[in-house]
């Protein structure tokens, strides 16, 4: 599985290249860093999709010795490993520019990526090739505007959030916020194998 999951990395030499561009475009641009965190951390695993999409390679994939329960962990499992090399280039890239950013932000982005991948991974495998691509760039698109019109808005409820937020410690609301978090990704883990080992290739 482990070979699934570097397949990514070798097959995406190329798309790797105007990676850091991507993100310092973001970053001289100044995108809040949670916004630079969650399109890095997007990078790698739906651009992983779009290429299957292209090549098909879901037959290859089905040809060799792992079974299709293997194929799908790796593609949850790999989200996660991709997620966290952008966030460390991320980091690097704002530190460097002398750009502001704080665990929070870390947190904040990470959940989102994966809330996001939690809804489009299952989807990837009911859509006909050919729409995956444009599925995600609307999706995240429109995901994009809601988060600015969320924080452009956010003012009017700060005193009734932190109201309601005091009642409960910082490690109780982060942890039960990443309980949700992974318990949304590993039913959508669930689903997308379901959903996989029943497809016709």
């Amino acid at each position: 599985m482990l070979n699934l999951i570097r397949r990514d990395i070798i097959l995406q030499k190329k798309q790797l290249m105007i990676f850091i561009p991507y993100i310092l475009f973001f970053i001289l641009m100044g995108s809040p860093a949670v916004l630079t965190y969650l399109v890095a951390s997007i990078f790698i695993p739906f651009n992983a999709y779009a290429y299957d999409e292209k090549a098909e390679t879901n037959i290859l994939l089905n040809s060799l010795p792992y079974t299709r329960t293997e194929i799908i962990a790796a593609r949850y499992l790999g989200a996660i490993v991709y997620m966290a090399a952008s966030i460390g280039v991320t980091s690097l890239a704002l530190l460097v520019f002398d750009k502001m950013f704080t665990w929070t932000d870390v947190a904040i982005a990470v959940g989102l990526f994966l809330v996001f991948a939690s809804l489009t991974f299952p989807l990837f495998q009911i859509l006909k090739p050919g729409y995956i691509s444009t599925v995600v760039l609307t999706s995240f698109i429109l995901i994009s505007l809601v988060f600015l019109r969320m924080s452009r808005a956010l003012p009017e409820y700060v005193t009734a959030i932190s109201e309601f937020l005091e009642r409960f410690s910082g490690p109780v609301i982060y942890t039960g916020a990443a309980v949700v978090v992974m318990a949304v990704y590993a039913v959508s883990w669930g689903v997308t194998t379901v959903i996989y080992q029943r497809k016709a290739f």
